[in-house]
């Protein structure tokens, strides 16, 4: 936390059916103490919409609530330390369905070290709880991949399907 700007906690309808959970915040996210602001925030707004979810009716947030040094990878302790204020805003917003960005993310809430491609594509539940999760790429991937966008457009159906299930 010592070299952040801003923590960054949440943003969103804080009673949402869906939860988008990212990895971390970055340089824009720190400058503004919101998450997803910046371009990979501009896609996800995008890819939410896509599927008739506008950004305002989700919440959204990250594992972490304070930008990494240098936007590195979160280490396992600043996981650890973050986990309970992720696990309290959880069971404060209690979505129905848990859309995961990001391999990072899915491998800490999931507790696994599954690759991504073997985490997307099919349903999840949280050990703790009985909520729905599905994987997919974090939009930040997705700008420098965009081949890879026909495949989150799959997790996103896979998603959009089981919430037609309420």
């Amino acid at each position: 936390h010592k070299t952040r700007t801003r923590p960054v906690f949440g943003a969103g309808d804080k009673q949402a059916d869906w939860m988008v959970i990212g990895e971390a915040p970055g340089a824009d996210e720190d400058r503004q103490g919101e998450p997803f602001v910046g371009r990979a925030g501009q896609l996800l707004t995008s890819m939410l919409a896509a599927i008739g979810l506008p950004r305002s009716v989700v919440y959204i947030l990250n594992m972490l609530k304070c930008r990494p040094p240098n936007n590195r990878d979160p280490l396992v302790e600043e996981v650890t330390q973050c986990r309970g204020y992720l696990e309290q805003q959880i069971e404060l917003v209690q979505p129905r369905l848990i859309l995961v960005v990001g391999r990072i993310a899915a491998q800490n809430l999931l507790q696994t070290t599954l690759p991504l491609g073997q985490l997307r594509d099919r349903v999840h539940h949280l050990p703790s709880l009985n909520i729905p999760v599905v994987v997919t790429y974090h939009p930040a991937y997705l700008l420098r991949k965009p081949i890879d966008k026909r495949k989150a457009w799959q997790d996103l159906q896979l998603a959009r399907q089981l919430s037609k299930q309420w």
